[in-house]
């Protein structure tokens, strides 16, 4: 089942309510052996990354933090409940540019900020998550450069793969997910990405 801004019940990231509405309105389905936070703002309207310091500005951080950070945050605590006890995963979608050891190139400052606070958030969720649900794991995933809206600007149609074969990787990687790789972050490949 896909839950977003135009599904029913619906999840919108500027209405915090929503997110808990949507848990009660799954409930009675629950337990759920995997769930998928697929969520992503890098450009929108009227910005772009910034490529350097003079270029920041609160609106597009508030922005950037809201979708990549605050919102799947909010949905790891709501969801989280409602995961399986004996083997399941939560995977949300984070970004190798959120890596701050892997960081060589600078800019992009609220993609990789953002991106950087959820990755602290899973890790830390991830350690209180190992106390009441021994069998799941919480990892933070890298898509890579996928061929979407989201990369199109930067030259994602020509470098980027297809979605469906980013999502066949990424279903690879999450059904070989064990509990004790819990609070880790790792790429499309399978190899581990440092934080």
């Amino acid at each position: 089942m896909a839950v977003g801004r135009s599904s029913s019940p619906s999840i919108d990231f500027d209405r915090e309510e929503t997110i808990a509405s949507a848990v009660l309105a799954m409930a009675d389905r629950a337990p759920f052996d995997l769930i998928v936070v697929a969520t992503g703002l890098l450009h929108g309207e009227g910005f772009m990354p910034e490529k350097k310091l003079s270029q920041l500005n609160y609106q597009q951080m508030e922005a950037c933090f809201r979708i990549n950070a605050m919102g799947p945050a909010l949905v790891v605590s709501h969801f989280s409940d409602l995961l399986a006890s004996e083997r399941a995963v939560m995977a949300v979608l984070s970004a190798k540019v959120g890596s701050i050891e892997d960081n060589r190139l600078g800019g992009w400052y609220s993609y990789r900020a953002s991106k950087a606070a959820l990755n602290m958030l899973l890790k830390t969720a991830a350690i209180e998550l190992k106390r009441t649900r021994p069998g799941a794991a919480l990892v933070a995933l890298h898509p890579g450069t996928v061929n979407t809206p989201l990369s199109r600007p930067f030259r994602g149609a020509e470098i980027g793969r297809s979605p469906a074969d980013a999502v066949q990787d990424l279903m690879r990687v999450i059904l070989s997910v064990e509990a004790h790789q819990s609070g880790t972050f790792i790429a499309y490949n399978g190899q581990g990405i440092p934080w």
